[in-house]
């Protein structure tokens, strides 16, 4: 029997944003900061992985040139004041048809599920005209992924491209790993184009008819919706969250006596939900599978070192536990992973393969349309011998500086705080240590003539 309570979890979540009051553009984030909550703690700022939060006058800053969406800084803020913006369920009426595209870990929020078609009915269910499976596209992406290094085309360790984060991490942050990136879509995007193709061709509908909704369990997904990597443009029109739909889902899915079969995927594509599951959809010994922003860094750190080159193929997930553990899911991520593993002994292993006769499912139609590409933000200067007399300031700053990386002074490190300054976006005086230094300092120096002058003053005055 299936349990359709509710999990806790689900009522600490804060309403978002909705997309469609939101200026779309090319530096668009689905992470937001709402102000008026901030107290200016420095919880973010630590966990950032790419240092993008500053505290300045009390408040915490987002850098969106540095911001990858990683969902880090809503994970861990005690006042709930970043949130992630996504669309409502109104929005499908903006579309005469409409197609859900569940996410895998959507499959993990259910207790003692065992058909993937109750959830699927009760998408319908809530409006949406069709249901499309983005496990049945990550099927045809490892199919794909399979071929292409069979044939030795890709420089390894290859890295997946799926975690929408990871990717923009290596962007920022990585840059002599571009090259190792997959040239593959996402799933979601797989999934969206044959969705929307299929829509067209067996209903004759128009492209803007069709409104595509990926049922999200990250904010990462949903700014790779709006602001792409590596292609041109999106298959997909919005993005639900899954926390926001959760609720309404749960309420159809109690009225389903008899779900319809609606399934068409296999165990493959239903484990790219946890942590491993796309790499050992490979058939390959040597991958490595690593989650959670922490435990991604160390591993790039290693690859860039070259001190993994035996390996042929790295998954990585921002999240802990995989794609279930976004921070728009409603269960514990290992929980959800459980659950995962329970369902897939009632799949078939793969029921999507490359199909070069059907619409958007060749070889070809996997590939992004452009490569990744390190993208640098906040150089110190556009002129090299500029840049590097910045550099030695930096360092002498950091000398200054007490080491201590406390964040007090509102950026993460010692260091970000001697880039800041450098550019002229903070001063020496926000560190606290430096500046009790400098009192110290210039009290030691004012005390002798204090002294003196109270010395002369009493002889004045006894005269």
């Amino acid at each position: 029997m299936i349990d359709l309570s509710f999990p806790i979890s689900i009522f600490l979540h804060l309403p978002y944003f909705p997309l469609e009051v939101m200026i779309l553009t090319k530096d668009f984030h689905s992470v937001t900061l709402k102000k008026d909550l901030c107290t200016g703690c420095t919880n973010c700022i630590k966990r950032c992985p790419t240092q993008a939060i500053r505290i300045r006058e009390g408040k915490a800053r987002i850098k969106d040139a540095l911001c990858i969406d990683c969902g880090e800084c809503i994970r861990v803020c005690p006042n709930h004041a970043k949130r992630a913006k996504s669309d409502k369920l109104e929005e499908l009426q903006r579309f005469s048809y409409t197609i859900a595209l569940p996410a895998p870990s959507l499959y993990g929020q259910v207790k003692h599920l065992h058909d993937i078609d109750y959830i699927l009915t009760g998408l319908k269910r809530l409006g949406f005209d069709h249901v499309f499976e983005v496990a049945a596209g990550a099927e045809l992406v490892s199919d794909a992924t399979r071929k292409l290094m069979g044939q030795g085309k890709l420089e390894t360790p290859v890295i997946s491209s799926a975690c929408p984060a990871v990717v923009r991490l290596i962007k920022v942050r990585f840059p002599n790993l571009c090259d190792h990136v997959l040239p593959l879509r996402a799933p979601m995007e797989v999934a969206a184009r044959i969705a929307r193709e299929e829509a067209i061709h067996a209903r004759g509908l128009s492209d803007k008819d069709i409104g595509v909704f990926f049922i999200t369990p990250c904010p990462a997904k949903v700014t790779e919706i709006r602001s792409p990597i590596a292609n041109d443009r999106s298959w997909v029109d919005g993005a639900i969250a899954i926390s926001e739909i959760y609720p309404a889902l749960v309420e159809q899915m109690n009225r389903i006596e008899t779900p319809e079969p609606l399934s068409g995927s296999g165990l493959i594509g239903v484990s790219w939900a946890k942590s491993g599951g796309e790499a050992s959809a490979l058939i390959k010994e040597k991958y490595l599978a690593a989650d959670g922003i922490e435990n991604v860094i160390s591993v790039l750190e290693e690859l860039e070192d070259d001190r993994l080159k035996e390996l042929d193929f790295i998954e990585l997930n921002a999240c802990s536990g995989g794609c279930v553990g976004g921070v728009l899911t409603v269960e514990n991520p290992y929980v959800a992973q459980a659950r995962v593993n329970h369902l897939r002994k009632y799949l078939p292993v793969s029921t999507n393969h490359l199909n070069p006769s059907a619409p958007a499912q060749s070889l070809e139609d996997m590939f992004c349309d452009n490569p990744v590409e390190y993208t640098p933000v906040f150089p110190l200067s556009d002129n090299l011998e500029k840049a590097m007399e910045m550099m030695d300031e930096v360092d002498k700053m950091c000398a200054l500086l007490p080491g201590l990386d406390c964040g007090s002074c509102g950026a993460p490190f010692c260091k970000a705080l001697a880039e800041d300054i450098v550019r002229g976006e903070a001063q020496s005086s926000d560190c606290v240590f430096f500046m009790v230094e400098r009192i110290r300092n210039s009290m030691e120096r004012i005390t002798p003539d204090m002294m003196r002058f109270k010395d002369n003053w009493r002889r004045g005055y006894k005269k």
